[in-house]
This record gives structure tokens, sequence and C-alpha cells, in this order.
């Protein structure tokens, strides 16, 4: 199998921002709500503890939730869900961001689509390591 790492150079949100649209691994901080319907919180960790994860996230200078609320400077993930940079008032935080890497085989790209993705990915499969 192929070796394949690259360096992450994290930033504190408080200092900067990606700019809008881009895609970045989040570190967020916040607490399991104590009042859980699922009773366990992820991990094993207890119901009210806090936490501080990495999750794959979008940044935006001007979001829309579904609730139709306006958001400015933000993440948000996947789930549409909506966090603010550490110490701005929301349950959870980002309290650092970090580019995503792109991908492997030596592209300079985080996504490829349609007919080029077979290539790709023949490309990063027969990668030599260090290529």
């Amino acid at each position: 199998m192929t070796s394949l790492s690259t360096p992450v150079t994290w930033v504190d949100a408080r200092d900067a921002l990606p700019s809008s649209g881009t895609p970045v691994a989040a570190a967020i901080t916040g607490q399991y709500p104590a009042d859980s319907a699922d009773g366990d919180a992820e991990g094993g960790v207890a119901l009210g503890e806090e936490f501080w994860l990495v999750r794959p996230m979008y940044f935006a200078s001007l979001h829309f939730g579904a609730d139709g609320a306006e958001h400015r400077d933000c993440f948000v993930d996947s789930d549409g869900v909506v966090r603010l940079v550490y110490g701005l008032g929301s349950a959870e935080t980002v309290t650092h961001w970090a580019e995503l890497p792109t991908l492997p085989g030596g592209m300079t790209t985080r996504a490829v689509l349609g007919e080029g993705v077979q290539a790709a990915l023949r490309r990063a499969w027969s990668a030599q390591p260090g290529s």
C-alpha cells in the first residue's frame, strides 16, 4: 500500500477566516446536551461533557439557514448546522480551521467530477511514495 500523507496547517479562527465557499476541516468545541434523546453522546462521552473535534465544513461570509435566518462569517456542515467563530455566542463554535488537502496521486485540486474521476483514481492508486 502506498503511504500518502500531507501536512496540516491550523489557523486560529479568531485571527483569520478562509475565503467564502472554501471547504475546510474545522475544529469545533461545545458541550453534548445533557437532555439528549439519544442517551449516550458520540464515542462514549458523557452527556453534558465538553468536546473538541474536527468536522468537514465550508466557510460562508453570508449564509441563510433552513429557517431563513441570516448568518455572517460562519462555518456550515453537511447537515446545514451553522457554527460561529469561538467567542461569538453559539452553542458550538469553531476554534481553528485548516484547508482540506488536495486529492491523492499528485493532484492539485480537491474535487474531480464526471469523466475525469476514474483516471484520477487510477493515478492515485498507482502513485509511488513521495509522488
